[in-house]
């Protein structure tokens, strides 16, 4: 894991770490005692950080760089020990080596199915998987907030975590983008950021950040991706009365060419497909003069949709009744015109003279009678 450098004496000289590993995120220089000689050699190389915790309080960050450990260069360590006139004797302090280095081609994807509301197929559930890259940006809040005490942290240990925000913001973000299933492969390049962007905040509470994001593949059901699969060999398929015709033609052909190989099932298949290429045929012989079969009768229309209403009588609501109920109370005078009525799919409460449907009801009676002078 790492190279421990002892010179003379009884305590540590030199304090650095050279990481063999692809996956530490950190590392703790462990020392029975945790006894540091004063004056010694720190080496931070490139993609590190050094961070001294003393007494179990966060003190230095040394970045990149070759350090001897004195009073003027630990300036946090020398005020919590009260060093104003500097110091001779070893200290004792933790020291942990943070990688700060990129993590590459993480990967993430959808345990459950997203659902969404896509703006031409409808309710849709999708899946997405893809790989993003993730480093230690502020080395001592990554300490503090994530590894604790551990002496060492790995990918390993955070990447689920990780991997849970980005499955939440990547739902929240493509239900919100409104953007058709059938487009998004066309879009990932921009959903990526949108959701890089919304997730650098959340990681960035944990001294992470993720400079890379990449969504390799969005999917739909089996199911839809059938249907749609369909859908497309439809389209290329056009006129389907001569890709029938085509079909067939292609199947005598080759019944034609393998007589014996298939026995009487060949020829019975070859016979029937030619009756029913006569038949067609003949069903074209019998269109009209211009090649175009005669229109065949439109449906009829479906039958009217009988409403129910209810009524508000005294802040009560009654109900419901039938128009022709409606009718004979408009006629004995339960229901006047300023009665307040309602059906299903009707915006609010209305008066009876006011819906075109009740409006007839009041138009066959006459209207009430002057009063007496």
């Amino acid at each position: 894991m790492g190279i421990l450098d002892f010179l003379s004496g009884q305590f540590i000289d030199v304090i650095h770490w050279v990481d063999d590993t692809r996956d530490t995120m950190v590392w703790r220089f462990d020392r029975e005692g945790h006894e540091i000689k004063y004056g010694a050699k720190l080496t931070v190389r490139e993609g590190q950080a050094a961070v001294f915790v003393h007494e179990g309080q966060l003190a230095d960050v040394f970045t990149p760089g070759m350090y001897f450990l004195e009073t003027n260069n630990m300036p946090i360590l020398t005020t919590l020990n009260h060093w104003d006139h500097g110091f001779k004797s070893p200290f004792k302090s933790e020291v942990y080596f943070v990688n700060t280095t990129r993590f590459n081609d993480l990967k993430w994807g959808t345990k459950n199915p997203i659902m969404l509301r896509d703006p031409e197929f409808g309710p849709l559930r999708i899946r997405a998987y893809g790989t993003y890259s993730t480093r230690i940006s502020d080395p001592a809040k990554f300490l503090t907030e994530i590894v604790g005490t551990d002496g060492e942290f790995t990918m390993d240990e955070i990447s689920y975590q990780i991997r849970n925000i980005i499955v939440q913001e990547f739902s929240r973000t493509i239900s919100s983008a409104g953007i058709p299933a059938l487009d998004m492969a066309a879009n990932t390049g921009d959903l990526g950021k949108l959701i890089a962007s919304a997730i650098s905040p959340i990681v960035g509470d944990y001294g992470l950040s993720i400079p890379e994001f990449y969504i390799e593949n969005v999917s739909l059901p089996p199911a839809v991706e059938e249907a749609l699969d369909k859908r497309s060999s439809m389209g290329i398929a056009g006129d389907l009365g001569k890709f029938t015709q085509y079909s067939a033609a292609e199947a005598m052909t080759a019944a034609a060419r393998n007589p014996n190989g298939g026995g009487g099932m060949g020829a019975g298949l070859g016979a029937g497909m030619g009756m029913a290429m006569a038949t067609q045929m003949a069903n074209q012989m019998q269109q009209g003069p211009w090649g175009a079969a005669p229109a065949a009768a439109p449906p009829p229309p479906p039958p009217p949709v009988e409403h129910v209403w209810h009524i508000a009588e005294n802040g009560e609501t009654k109900g419901p009744f039938s128009k022709a109920a409606l009718g004979r109370m408009a006629a004995e005078g339960g229901l006047a015109r300023d009665t307040m009525v309602w059906t299903p799919g009707q915006d609010g409460w209305m008066a009876a003279e006011d819906v075109t449907e009740l409006a007839q009801l009041f138009t066959i009676l006459p209207p009430p009678p002057p009063p007496a002078r």
